[in-house]
């Protein structure tokens, strides 16, 4: 059954998928004036989210990661794995995702990582394939071109996932003391070769309580379209300012898992969203120019170098336009590209002029939407794009966890309202992140 717009009633389905990517939107702050996001360090500031999130009833915990750092704005963080390890201990039913790069990794050792996080956390598991647009000066390998990368990933995806599934579901049983008992007929080589990766196997991991990890992928480039729509089990999306696009970004990931033999519901699009939630309108834009009144915008020209292609900016006055002729074309950026391409359309389209206003832009909401507004009125942004079909679901940023804006204004207040319209559910139905997300 469809809706006047021709997208889905919020009957349909299993409603929203939520996810929130833990740390907010990274916004460069003066000095004097950190937050409780500032310590990338802190475990109790992840438990405290994850937790939160958890209560809120969120499908799945999300965590970037940065391989390296800058040299002229260094900052610490944790990796991914090991954090998601602890945080399994600490919760019992949110999904646990974690980013992993194919550039600088084996296929073995990331399918044994992720699987044993899937056994610890009782099958709640799951890994964002990314390929690294930097790294191959710390690790001392060459990091392939763009499209290259992406080419490695798709045969590393099938590594791991033939690893995963080298032990089948009986594989391992019990007798009646609780005694262990492996079949070895059961578990298998799987003699992976191809032009990258030669891989014996069999996994010296069991079968996964949730069959086998989720894979989630992150890239809107034409390559990483094809592979997400090819393998993935949810597409973490940029989420576009304008509702038009996203349908188009949408239906153009169906289609492809389509063309792949795929059901278009076996995948979840999750594009990013930044909201600014108030009591009301007004107070949300009030809150939004407490936070940008707090921004280093010397910092945030610094951050805007890794999305730009190299393109630092240094020499423009904060208040000058971008001049556009000096930016790369997005087809040749062999970085982050698709985050490229929608920065570049903000300047092309002139919804970006100046330096200052891309600094804002960026660290609003990281490149991605972040509408502005009291609860019920984003509740009916979201309501809308998911019903005219530009969405399964959001991935959260929490625009900040000061005052009543961020996490909390999500948790208490947002999904409350979303769970009332019916369009987001009121508890966890399943044991495993699988199965929570209709995959």
């Amino acid at each position: 059954m469809t809706n006047k717009w021709g997208g889905r009633t919020s009957e349909r389905g299993q409603g929203l998928v939520l996810g929130l990517l833990l740390g907010g939107t990274g916004q460069t702050k003066k000095p004097g004036r950190d937050g409780p996001t500032d310590n990338l360090l802190d475990i109790t500031a992840y438990i405290e989210q994850a937790q939160q999130a958890e209560r809120g009833k969120i499908h799945t915990i999300f965590l970037a990661d940065a391989l390296v750092t800058s040299e002229t704005a260094p900052k610490p963080g944790l990796e991914p794995v090991t954090l998601l390890s602890a945080l399994a201990a600490l919760t019992s039913r949110i999904g646990l995702i974690g980013s992993i790069s194919t550039s600088f990794t084996e296929p073995y050792n990331l399918a044994r990582q992720v699987l044993s996080l899937d056994h610890i956390s009782g099958g709640r598991a799951g890994w964002n394939l990314v390929t690294s647009s930097a790294g191959e000066k710390n690790f001392g390998k060459p990091l392939p071109a763009h499209d290259d990368r992406y080419a490695v990933a798709e045969e590393f995806a099938g590594v791991v996932q033939a690893l995963w599934e080298s032990w089948e579901r009986d594989a391992v049983t019990y007798d009646d003391s609780g005694r262990q008992r492996v079949d070895a007929k059961k578990v298998h080589r799987i003699d992976w070769s191809s032009q990258h990766f030669s891989v014996r196997g069999p996994l010296n991991v069991s079968r996964s309580p949730q069959d086998k990890p989720i894979l989630a992928q992150a890239g809107s480039s034409n390559e990483g379209r094809q592979l997400g729509a090819r393998i993935a089990d949810v597409i973490f999306t940029t989420g576009l300012t304008e509702t038009e696009p996203s349908i188009e970004l949408y239906k153009d990931f169906k289609q492809r898992a389509s063309a792949f033999g795929r059901s278009p519901d076996s995948i979840k699009i999750l594009p990013g969203v930044a909201p600014v939630i108030g009591s009301t309108d007004e107070e949300a834009h009030r809150f939004w120019r407490d936070v940008i009144d707090d921004i280093d915008f010397e910092e945030g020209r610094k951050s805007l170098a890794s999305q730009f292609g190299g393109v630092d900016f240094e020499g423009i006055d904060l208040d000058d336009e971008i001049p556009l002729q000096d930016l790369p074309q997005t087809a040749d950026v062999q970085g982050r590209r698709s985050r490229f391409g929608v920065f570049r359309n903000l300047v092309e389209t002139g919804k970006v002029r100046t330096v200052r206003d891309l600094i804002i832009y960026h660290s609003s909401g990281a490149g991605h939407w972040f509408p502005i507004g009291s609860v019920e009125n984003i509740a009916d942004q979201l309501q809308d794009r998911y019903e005219r079909g530009a969405t399964d679901g959001f991935n959260f940023l929490a625009f900040t966890l000061k005052y009543e804006l961020g996490l909390t204004a999500v948790t208490d207040h947002l999904i409350p309202e979303l769970q009332r319209r019916g369009i987001f559910h009121h508890d966890y139905q399943h044991e495993t992140l699988r199965q929570n997300l209709g995959v």
